[in-house]
Protein backbone atom coordinates (compact mmCIF):
# COMPACT_ATOMS: atom_id res chain seq x y z
CA UNK A 1 0.00 0.00 0.00
CA UNK A 2 1.58 3.89 -0.90
CA UNK A 3 0.54 6.41 0.81
CA UNK A 4 0.08 10.22 -1.05
CA UNK A 5 2.58 12.44 0.40
CA UNK A 6 0.94 16.02 -0.48
CA UNK A 7 2.84 16.92 -3.92
CA UNK A 8 0.77 17.90 -6.82
CA UNK A 9 -2.53 15.36 -7.98
CA UNK A 10 -3.93 15.71 -11.17
CA UNK A 11 -7.83 14.73 -10.91
CA UNK A 12 -8.15 12.92 -14.28
CA UNK A 13 -11.41 14.53 -15.27
CA UNK A 14 -12.67 17.30 -18.02
CA UNK A 15 -16.22 17.76 -15.70
CA UNK A 16 -16.04 21.22 -13.89
CA UNK A 17 -18.14 19.23 -11.36
CA UNK A 18 -16.35 16.81 -10.64
CA UNK A 19 -13.39 18.90 -10.15
CA UNK A 20 -14.97 21.21 -7.76
CA UNK A 21 -16.45 18.72 -6.04
CA UNK A 22 -12.65 16.56 -5.67
CA UNK A 23 -10.80 19.92 -4.89
CA UNK A 24 -13.61 20.52 -2.13
CA UNK A 25 -12.87 17.39 -0.40
CA UNK A 26 -8.83 16.86 -1.20
CA UNK A 27 -7.44 20.99 -0.63
CA UNK A 28 -6.28 20.01 3.09
CA UNK A 29 -4.21 16.90 2.05
CA UNK A 30 -2.91 18.38 -1.50
CA UNK A 31 -1.19 21.78 -2.11
CA UNK A 32 -1.72 22.01 -5.91
CA UNK A 33 -4.96 20.27 -7.46
CA UNK A 34 -5.15 20.47 -11.38
CA UNK A 35 -7.50 19.09 -13.86
CA UNK A 36 -6.55 16.93 -16.78
CA UNK A 37 -8.45 19.61 -18.95
CA UNK A 38 -6.01 22.55 -17.45
CA UNK A 39 -3.27 20.99 -18.61
CA UNK A 40 -4.85 19.12 -21.79
CA UNK A 41 -4.00 15.94 -21.21
CA UNK A 42 -5.76 13.24 -23.68
CA UNK A 43 -8.86 11.40 -22.08
CA UNK A 44 -8.16 7.55 -22.83
CA UNK A 45 -10.78 5.34 -24.28
CA UNK A 46 -13.10 3.63 -21.32
CA UNK A 47 -12.20 0.08 -22.16
CA UNK A 48 -13.06 -1.76 -18.70
CA UNK A 49 -15.75 -3.97 -18.06
CA UNK A 50 -16.22 -2.34 -14.57
CA UNK A 51 -16.23 1.37 -12.56
CA UNK A 52 -12.80 0.02 -10.88
CA UNK A 53 -11.44 -0.91 -14.75
CA UNK A 54 -12.27 2.29 -16.05
CA UNK A 55 -11.32 4.20 -12.94
CA UNK A 56 -7.69 2.64 -13.08
CA UNK A 57 -7.41 3.02 -16.73
CA UNK A 58 -8.13 6.96 -16.24
CA UNK A 59 -5.51 7.37 -13.70
CA UNK A 60 -2.74 5.69 -15.31
CA UNK A 61 -3.11 7.42 -18.43
CA UNK A 62 -2.72 10.83 -16.58
CA UNK A 63 -0.42 9.85 -14.19
CA UNK A 64 1.86 8.77 -16.69
CA UNK A 65 1.51 12.06 -19.10
CA UNK A 66 1.58 14.75 -15.87
CA UNK A 67 4.62 12.83 -14.29
CA UNK A 68 2.63 12.83 -10.85
CA UNK A 69 -0.10 11.14 -8.51
CA UNK A 70 -3.54 11.35 -10.54
CA UNK A 71 -6.82 10.75 -9.30
CA UNK A 72 -9.39 9.01 -11.43
CA UNK A 73 -13.02 8.28 -10.76
CA UNK A 74 -15.62 6.01 -12.64
CA UNK A 75 -18.85 6.13 -11.56
CA UNK A 76 -22.84 6.15 -12.68
CA UNK A 77 -26.60 5.33 -11.81
CA UNK A 78 -27.39 1.77 -11.70
CA UNK A 79 -30.93 1.12 -12.10
CA UNK A 80 -32.56 -1.87 -10.61
CA UNK A 81 -35.13 -2.37 -12.85
CA UNK A 82 -33.29 -1.51 -16.16
CA UNK A 83 -30.71 -4.61 -15.21
CA UNK A 84 -28.28 -2.28 -13.58
CA UNK A 85 -27.90 0.39 -16.75
CA UNK A 86 -26.87 2.84 -17.53
CA UNK A 87 -24.10 1.18 -14.85
CA UNK A 88 -20.98 1.94 -16.70
CA UNK A 89 -22.30 3.91 -19.53
CA UNK A 90 -23.97 6.58 -17.37
CA UNK A 91 -22.02 9.34 -19.25
CA UNK A 92 -22.20 8.32 -22.82
CA UNK A 93 -26.48 7.90 -22.05
CA UNK A 94 -26.11 11.45 -22.85
CA UNK A 95 -24.68 11.03 -26.33
CA UNK A 96 -21.64 12.57 -28.37
CA UNK A 97 -22.48 15.73 -26.56
CA UNK A 98 -22.79 13.90 -22.69
CA UNK A 99 -25.74 15.93 -22.36
CA UNK A 100 -27.72 14.32 -19.12
CA UNK A 101 -30.76 16.14 -19.79
CA UNK A 102 -31.57 13.93 -22.52
CA UNK A 103 -29.48 10.97 -20.43
CA UNK A 104 -32.04 11.68 -17.23
CA UNK A 105 -35.05 11.90 -19.52
CA UNK A 106 -33.69 8.27 -21.25
CA UNK A 107 -33.38 6.57 -18.34
CA UNK A 108 -37.10 8.28 -17.57
CA UNK A 109 -38.43 6.47 -20.56
CA UNK A 110 -37.07 3.54 -20.47
CA UNK A 111 -38.19 3.36 -16.89
CA UNK A 112 -42.21 4.01 -18.24
CA UNK A 113 -44.30 2.50 -16.01
CA UNK A 114 -41.99 0.17 -14.22
CA UNK A 115 -43.03 0.14 -10.07
CA UNK A 116 -39.68 -0.66 -8.94
CA UNK A 117 -37.39 3.15 -9.29
CA UNK A 118 -35.22 1.89 -6.65
CA UNK A 119 -31.39 2.77 -7.49
CA UNK A 120 -27.56 3.49 -6.38
CA UNK A 121 -25.27 5.57 -7.36
CA UNK A 122 -21.44 3.52 -7.50
CA UNK A 123 -18.26 5.76 -7.60
CA UNK A 124 -14.61 3.95 -8.46
CA UNK A 125 -11.73 6.15 -7.37
CA UNK A 126 -7.93 4.99 -8.77
CA UNK A 127 -5.14 6.61 -7.00
CA UNK A 128 -1.92 6.15 -9.61
CA UNK A 129 1.91 7.32 -9.93
CA UNK A 130 3.98 7.84 -12.57
CA UNK A 131 5.42 4.46 -12.25
CA UNK A 132 1.87 3.47 -12.47
CA UNK A 133 1.68 1.94 -9.42
CA UNK A 134 -2.31 2.17 -8.42
CA UNK A 135 -4.79 2.32 -5.09
CA UNK A 136 -8.82 1.87 -5.56
CA UNK A 137 -11.45 2.45 -3.22
CA UNK A 138 -15.34 2.40 -4.48
CA UNK A 139 -18.12 4.07 -2.45
CA UNK A 140 -21.93 3.35 -3.09
CA UNK A 141 -25.12 5.27 -2.23
CA UNK A 142 -29.19 3.78 -2.10
CA UNK A 143 -31.85 5.61 -3.31
CA UNK A 144 -34.55 6.38 -5.97
CA UNK A 145 -35.23 7.57 -8.99
CA UNK A 146 -37.91 10.20 -9.32
CA UNK A 147 -39.41 12.54 -12.56
CA UNK A 148 -39.22 15.13 -13.33
CA UNK A 149 -36.19 16.40 -12.69
CA UNK A 150 -35.37 18.46 -9.21
CA UNK A 151 -32.65 21.28 -7.96
CA UNK A 152 -29.70 23.14 -9.73
CA UNK A 153 -26.91 21.82 -7.82
CA UNK A 154 -24.84 19.15 -8.53
CA UNK A 155 -24.05 17.60 -11.83
CA UNK A 156 -24.59 14.25 -13.79
CA UNK A 157 -28.06 12.53 -13.02
CA UNK A 158 -28.48 14.47 -9.56
CA UNK A 159 -31.95 16.42 -10.71
CA UNK A 160 -33.86 12.60 -10.29
CA UNK A 161 -31.75 10.62 -7.96
CA UNK A 162 -33.18 10.98 -3.91
CA UNK A 163 -30.82 9.32 -1.37
CA UNK A 164 -32.52 6.70 0.91
CA UNK A 165 -33.90 8.08 3.97
CA UNK A 166 -33.81 12.02 2.03
CA UNK A 167 -36.46 14.04 0.61
CA UNK A 168 -34.59 16.14 -1.61
CA UNK A 169 -32.53 14.96 -4.38
CA UNK A 170 -28.77 15.57 -5.10
CA UNK A 171 -29.28 18.58 -6.90
CA UNK A 172 -31.48 19.95 -4.44
CA UNK A 173 -28.71 19.62 -1.64
CA UNK A 174 -26.02 22.09 -0.49
CA UNK A 175 -22.78 20.88 -1.75
CA UNK A 176 -21.55 20.02 1.47
CA UNK A 177 -25.16 18.08 2.81
CA UNK A 178 -24.51 16.03 -0.62
CA UNK A 179 -20.94 15.46 0.13
CA UNK A 180 -21.50 13.70 3.72
CA UNK A 181 -24.32 11.85 1.62
CA UNK A 182 -22.76 11.04 -1.79
CA UNK A 183 -20.49 7.92 -3.38
CA UNK A 184 -17.97 10.16 -4.14
CA UNK A 185 -17.93 11.62 -0.70
CA UNK A 186 -17.76 8.04 0.65
CA UNK A 187 -15.05 7.02 -1.83
CA UNK A 188 -12.98 9.79 -1.11
CA UNK A 189 -13.04 9.77 2.63
CA UNK A 190 -12.30 6.18 2.60
CA UNK A 191 -9.61 6.93 -0.22
CA UNK A 192 -8.26 9.75 2.56
CA UNK A 193 -8.46 7.37 5.74
CA UNK A 194 -6.27 4.77 3.69
CA UNK A 195 -4.16 6.94 1.07
CA UNK A 196 -3.52 10.27 2.31
CA UNK A 197 -0.82 11.42 5.05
Amino acid sequence: MRRFAGERLVIATYNPGKLREFAALLSFYAHDIVSAGSLQLPEPEETGSTFIDNAILKARAAARRAGSPALADDSGLCVTALGGQPGIYSARWGGPGRDFDLAMARVNNELGDKIDRSAHFICALALAWPDQHVETVEGRVDGTVIWPPRGEQGHGYDPIFVPAGHHQTFAEMAPEEKDALSHRGKAVRELIRKFFA
